[in-house]
C-alpha cells in the first residue's frame, strides 16, 4: 500500500494540533479533547480533524462546548500551524466529532452482555 504525501502531512498536522490543544489553547472547553485523526485532501487545501472528548461518556452539552471551543480556536491553531510547518498553503480546518469510540463502547457492552448470559 502506498503512503501518500497527504497521509504524511496529515499525520504531522495531527501531532501539531494535539500539541497545540494540549499546551497553547487556554480555552477550558477544549481541556479534555484528544485529536484522533486528520483526513487531508490530496491537494492539501482542506483537512477534516477528528476529535473525541475524554472522561467517560460525554453528553450533548459537553460535545457542543468542545465543538464551539475548537471553532473559536481554529484561527489560532491555523496560524500556529503556519509557523510550525513548512507548507505553501496551510489547510482549512474542519473539526468533526469522532463517534468511533462510542461505537466501540457499545459493541463492547453488547459482547459483555452476551458472555454474561452464557
Amino acid at each position: 500500500m502506498e503512503y501518500k504525501r497527504s497521509d504524511r502531512v496529515g499525520d504531522q498536522i495531527q501531532r501539531e494540533i494535539a500539541d497545540l490543544v494540549l499546551r497553547r489553547v487556554k480555552d477550558p472547553r477544549v481541556s479534555n479533547i484528544t485529536i484522533c485523526g486528520v483526513d487531508l485532501t490530496p491537494d492539501l487545501k482542506n483537512a477534516r480533524v477528528f476529535y473525541c472528548v475524554m472522561g467517560g461518556a460525554p453528553d450533548e452539552e459537553t460535545k457542543q462546548n468542545a465543538a464551539s471551543g475548537l471553532e473559536k480556536a481554529k484561527g489560532f491553531i491555523r496560524q500556529e500551524l503556519g509557523k510550525r510547518l513548512r507548507l505553501r498553503f496551510i489547510p482549512q480546518l474542519n473539526f468533526e466529532y469522532d463517534t468511533s469510540f462510542e461505537y466501540g463502547d457499545k459493541i463492547e457492552k453488547l459482547l459483555k452482555e452476551l458472555h454474561k448470559d452464557e
